[in-house]
């Protein structure tokens, strides 16, 4: 596969982007050559090799949950803009 000029014309067109024909002809260098880079992929001999989404077997990355003590209201509030009732006061956002 390699990318023609028509190639990087179309992706500038979605990208609103007006390129020189200098450019295009660079773009599409810089482009086939990051595909004929990748390609060396194809030369790894994968066989038994599972697929995988991650590089490291992780099952669960998070933290079991554990009840600790908060802080107190009063210490909360201390820099509130605005407290009714122990809570924060905020202007009204639907009428």
């Amino acid at each position: 596969m390699s990318i023609s000029i028509k190639d990087v014309e179309h992706v500038a067109g979605l990208a609103r982007l007006t390129l020189s024909e200098e450019e295009k002809q660079q773009f599409a260098a810089q482009l086939n050559k990051i595909l004929q880079y990748a390609g060396k992929l194809d030369e790894l001999n994968t066989d038994g090799v599972e697929p995988t989404s991650h590089v490291m077997p992780i099952a669960n990355v998070m933290r079991e949950d554990a009840v600790r003590p908060s802080l107190p209201l009063e210490r909360v509030l201390l820099n509130a803009p605005d407290e009714e009732d122990g809570q924060f006061k905020v202007p009204a956002v639907l009428e």
